[in-house]
């Protein structure tokens, strides 16, 4: 899987899936399930921590 975001920062959820194989729903469930990272909200707009991601995306490259 090859890393395209940012170091930190924030990333929407189009930038996640571009980098992140899976669909949509599947996100969500895992995201309500815990074994994604939460989301953050400001108005209406939903973004996760850059920082969370790329540590999800490093622990799925490694095998965790």
């Amino acid at each position: 899987m090859q890393n395209q975001l940012p170091k930190t920062g924030f990333v929407r959820l189009h930038q996640i899936l571009s980098v992140f194989p899976v669909s949509k729903s599947s996100w969500w469930a895992g995201v309500k399930s815990h074994k994604y990272p939460q989301s953050l909200k400001h108005g209406r707009a939903t973004f996760w921590k850059a920082e969370d991601i790329n540590a999800l995306i490093e622990s799925v490259n490694n095998g965790d």
